[in-house]
């Protein structure tokens, strides 16, 4: 068997047509027919060719599905995304057709990397922003956003290494330095933030001794 490398090669013509990174991932949900739980992992994309892994009915197969635009085939079930964090997957053998509604997965170390509060100013636009990710649990953020002088708080949408509530969001790569995206009025600003780092608990006690 042919090894794939665990990253992906994804041509730059497919991901501007079909955008399909928006592919990889873990995929959980049930069938809508049995409500049994089901889960396929897109591990990367080479070209067209996906390395998988497949769980149902409490086993899991390993192997290369293919890939056909925004959609994944491996043995008897396709996957097919349009926006990246859901998708609807088809099982057919025969005259035998199961479909299933899967959440992708948010993974754990973009969630910590996320958590925090991020707080900057911009010296383009004169904005200040801070964004509070509170907590994450799966694909929701419980946030808090100040910008402007006004206070928004509720639940927001995890996506890879972004929070996305309302017109607001913040991404981040390494997890200390980041941007958040605010609208004010009509407008929409960038703005350059940093993680805040809590008071270290020890140099508190080292101080005090």
């Amino acid at each position: 068997m042919t090894t794939i490398q665990s990253s992906s090669q994804i041509s730059p013509a497919n991901e501007r047509v079909y955008h399909q990174s928006n592919l990889l991932g873990d995929w959980k949900g049930t069938w809508t027919k049995n409500h049994q739980p089901v889960e396929l992992k897109v591990i990367n994309i080479r070209g067209q060719t996906a390395q998988v892994e497949y769980t149902h009915n409490g086993h899991t197969e390993r192997g290369f599905g293919s890939v056909d635009g925004n959609t994944v085939t491996f043995n008897n079930v396709t996957i097919l995304t349009r926006n990246g964090t859901k998708a609807a997957m088809v099982f057919a053998v025969g005259t035998t057709r199961m479909t299933a509604l899967l959440d992708k997965q948010a993974s754990t170390a973009d969630q910590n990397k996320l958590i925090g509060t991020w707080t900057g100013f911009s010296r383009d636009n004169g904005q200040v922003a801070t964004f509070q990710v509170l907590s994450v649990s799966g694909l929701d953020a419980q946030v808090k956003v100040t910008a402007n002088g006004r206070v928004q708080q509720g639940t927001g949408t995890v996506y890879k290494n972004t929070v996305m509530f309302g017109k607001s969001q913040i991404s981040t790569d390494d997890g200390q330095n980041g941007k958040v995206i605010v609208q004010v009025g009509h407008k929409t600003y960038a703005v350059p933030v940093k993680k805040m780092q809590p008071q270290s608990s020890s140099s508190t006690v080292n101080k005090l001794a």
